[in-house]
Order: C-alpha cells, then structure tokens, then sequence
C-alpha cells in the first residue's frame, strides 16, 4: 500500500543537508571565567549551614551572594533536580534554555546557571565538579543536563494513569510552600524547569529521544557553585535514584543528597559585586 503522504527526497536534498552547523551564539563577549579568582575565596571557608534532603523528597536552603555551595552524595548513586531564586525577587529564577544555549546540554566548572529574562544574568558560577571527568560516553551522554524538565505527576498520569505525588515537581512545590509559609497552589507557578544534578543523560543516536542511563556519581561526590547573588534553592532527591532503570515511582532504591553551604574566609575583593541585569532597555519596538 502506497503512503499518499509520503514525502520524496528533493534533487539536491544531499546538498541541503550538507549546511555547515553555526552555534548559535558568540560568548565571547562575556566575562571569562577566572579559576584563580575562586581558588583564592575558598583558601579556608567555614561552613554556615547544611541540610540533608530526604530521598523522594525536597528541601530548600538559602545561600548568601559571595558565598559558596555544595550538592554532595553521601550515601548512594542519587540525582537530584535543581531550583535556585532570587532570594530577593521570586520572579528572577534560573532559565535552563539560556543556560543551554549559552553553554552545553551539560554543565561543568566555568558555567554559569542564568537567570531568566529581563534580567539574564548569572546567578552561580560551577567552581568545581568531581564528575567532570566523565565528558561525553559512546552514547553521547553527559552528566548535569539542562535538557530534561523535572519529573512531574501531569505527565506521569497521562503516561500512567496513576496519581504518584512524590515526583520531582511535586516535591520542589511542598518544599518551596513549607519554606515560604505559603499553600501549595500559591507556591507550584515558582517551581520551573531544573538543572539535573548528577544525571546522565543524552539523546538516542537514531530516534534522538532523551535517554537517561545510571549515574556514575558515588559518595563523596560533590557539584560546587558559587552564588552570583543572594539566592534561595530547592533540591528535590529524584524518586528515580540514579535513573539507571526507572522514575516517578516507588521501585528504585533512594539515597539522601546534602547541600553544604560556605562562606569565604578570604574577604572579596572591594570592588566585587553581583552581576548586573541584562542592559536591554526593554522598548520591544515601540
């Protein structure tokens, strides 16, 4: 039976295909990112707070700008999804497309976690990573994407049929809500797309779908970031554990995640100071 929609090939469709790739934006232009600079604040730091985040569970943490924090595996292979604020202002959050587009589909040491717009500016900077090391597998994968969204109850009923409340989404909104002293519905529109910490992930060779394999990160482990600007975070340990089988479920083992947060001994220098907004005059054409 003949495919009436089938579409043939033009002549020159070789030729069309054959197109350079361009990536997509020149960065330049922006600040380079300076080791030494980091290296020095964290000549002797002192620890000002810690908190373990629960498997299939969520908690928020506050990190001072100036000051450095850690996401740590301390038990098991475990991921976790990343949300970080404006401590300050709910509305600037962290845009995991910009970052995407500035960077990689993955992030490691020099990346920048962007805020969204109108300020698109640098909320932390990645100062060290213990899995930078593993780079690009056979697969394509990569560790700490910036692709995936976060594991959440709307598609898993839709795919499943079932009502699963500890998915990443569902946790990052109790723990926003609990940390705010707000409900539920009033905290769910902050909750947005994460940075997926630990995560190995990629796309299929053939069909080009994002895949998710195990994650090579063990205890000890460590992502370490600098806050750009006063922020407020909120780690959700993945029900799907290292993601190496399953997610939005109950079946895989689970590990607790712990966020170390630092403050510098080192004074910053006196001229330091968060970055500044997006100079964009805001006009639209009008």
């Amino acid at each position: 039976m003949t495919d009436s929609n089938a579409v043939v090939a033009p002549a020159d469709a070789d030729e069309r295909r054959a197109a350079p790739p361009i990536v997509c934006y020149r960065v330049d232009q922006l600040a380079a990112y300076d080791q030494a600079f980091y290296d020095r604040l964290k000549q002797g730091m002192t620890i000002i707070s810690e908190v373990i985040v629960d498997p299939r569970d969520a908690s928020c943490f506050e990190v001072p700008a100036g000051c450095f924090f850690r996401i740590v595996s301390v038990e098991g292979s475990q991921v976790g999804d990343l949300n970080l604020w404006n401590k300050n202002d709910l509305s600037e959050r962290f845009f995991s497309g910009k970052t995407r587009q500035l960077h990689a589909s993955h992030v490691t040491r020099g990346d920048r976690l962007w805020s969204n717009f109108p300020s698109l500016r640098p909320m932390a900077t990645i100062t060290h990573d213990t899995l930078e090391w593993y780079g690009w597998d056979a697969d394509g994968a990569g560790v700490h994407d910036v692709i995936g969204t976060r594991c959440d109850p709307y598609t898993n009923h839709r795919l499943n049929g079932v009502d699963y409340h500890h998915c990443c989404h569902s946790n990052l909104t109790r723990a926003l809500a609990e940390h705010l002293g707000i409900s539920l519905a009033e905290a769910e529109p902050h909750v947005h797309d994460v940075l997926n910490v630990f995560m190995c992930t990629g796309f299929t060779n053939d069909s080009k779908q994002y895949f998710m394999k195990a994650s090579p990160v063990r205890p000890g482990d460590y992502i370490e970031f600098f806050a750009e600007i006063d922020l407020l975070g909120d780690l959700s340990a993945c029900p799907g554990g290292n993601c190496g089988s399953s997610h939005s479920d109950d079946s895989t083992p689970c590990y607790p995640l712990k966020v170390v947060v630092y403050q510098p001994v080192v004074a910053l220098p006196d001229d330091w100071q968060s970055p500044a907004p997006s100079g964009y005059g805001g006009g639209h054409g009008t």
